[in-house]
């Protein structure tokens, strides 16, 4: 099952006419928070915080055994009112550094603010998804976004603090590939012609 989920997850995009795709958001390598703060007026839900198993497809990208307890962070984003982005967040325990102390006391402030403003981050690859019924993801997102579709589009990435990884995943409402707002030329190629194997410097956002 680890196997089957984790080669769901692609670096580039392939085409589903059936299913549009936010591609603009996706590869969009900036701060998440920083481009729903320009679109309209931001906030944040904190959904829960706990120690919990990661899901088979996280386990295998933290290289964790499945059955480890890991520090689980669900988050609701918004703009001007709307859930726009159901946000996952998973930190090892193991080893304990700055992310377990700045994890443990983000609130209901948001993740990307401390990642894209903070030099010593390194983030990884953008890899997305098609979310559906089948992933374990699928059903909180739906539950906080709202709507009705058989599938989401989701990404993720790592990023890197000295010896701690936290991985990041954001699952957008459905509704975000035809928004105005996602209509901001991005060019996936972009992202894989400047993006490598190694983890590449998170820029410093605008917040």
């Amino acid at each position: 099952m680890s196997g089957r989920l984790t080669r769901r997850w692609q670096v580039a995009l392939a085409r589903h006419p059936d299913v549009p795709a936010p591609r603009s958001w996706l590869f969009d390598r900036g701060s998440l928070t920083a481009r729903l703060r320009s679109c309209g007026h931001f906030s944040l839900q904190l959904l829960r915080q706990l120690k919990a198993r990661p899901t088979p497809d996280e386990a295998a990208s933290l290289h964790l055994d499945p059955r480890a307890q890991v520090w689980v962070r669900d988050v609701t984003l918004l703009c001007d009112g709307r859930p726009r982005v159901f946000a996952h967040t998973v930190l090892a325990t193991q080893p304990r550094g700055p992310l377990t102390r700045w994890l443990a006391r983000l609130g209901e402030r948001s993740l990307g603010s401390l990642l894209f403003a903070h030099p010593g981050f390194e983030r990884g690859r953008l890899h997305v998804c098609r979310i559906d019924g089948r992933h374990p993801l699928y059903a909180p997102a739906c539950a906080v976004l709202g709507g009705s579709s058989p599938v989401l589009w989701g990404r993720r990435s790592k990023f890197c603090f000295g010896a701690q990884s936290v991985l990041v995943t954001e699952i957008f409402a459905a509704d975000m590939a035809s928004d105005i707002a996602a209509d901001v030329a991005i060019d996936p190629a972009a992202d894989l012609a400047t993006d490598s194997t190694a983890p590449v410097v998170a820029a410093v956002a605008q917040t």
